[in-house]
Parts: structure tokens; C-alpha cells; sequence
């Protein structure tokens, strides 16, 4: 697993207006920023997150993900 694929398999699986991912092939960070987030619960956006990759992570080609999840209007806020 690269980078850009991780990239392409969330993309793929949201609408994201930002996405960042960087990693060591195992472990993985995301920045993810999609209007599907709206009216959700971390744990609801994390499980959006975690459908997008199909059965990749049970099968360990994606070992770890760590993310950050944000509305467009939070991700607003944040950049300011």
C-alpha cells in the first residue's frame, strides 16, 4: 500500500474537498475533510473512513490508521 493508493481508496469511498496521507507502508495518518462528516460522531466518521478500505484492514494490508476527520466548516476554522 502507497500513499496515493490509500489517498484513491478513500477518495474513491467520499466525497472529500481535502485529503492528506502519509505513511510507512503499515502505519498511516489521514486528514480528511468531507461534507458527509456533518451531524456525525468521531466514531461514525472513523467508521465512514474505515468502509472506504473494504477488508484491508482485517487482512493487514493497512495495519494502522490514525486520522483526523473535519466538516468543511470545521477545517475552516482550522486553517484560520
Amino acid at each position: 500500500m502507497t500513499a496515493d493508493e490509500l489517498h484513491s481508496l478513500i477518495t474513491a469511498g467520499l466525497p472529500c474537498e481535502h485529503c492528506e496521507t502519509e505513511g510507512d507502508g503499515r502505519h498511516w495518518y489521514a486528514t480528511i475533510v468531507s461534507t458527509m462528516f456533518e451531524g456525525k460522531r468521531l466514531i461514525q466518521r472513523h467508521q465512514q473512513v474505515y468502509a472506504t478500505m473494504g477488508g484491508r484492514m482485517q487482512t493487514d494490508e493497512v495495519h494502522a490508521l490514525s486520522m483526523k476527520t473535519f466538516t468543511p466548516a470545521e477545517w475552516a476554522k482550522q486553517s484560520v
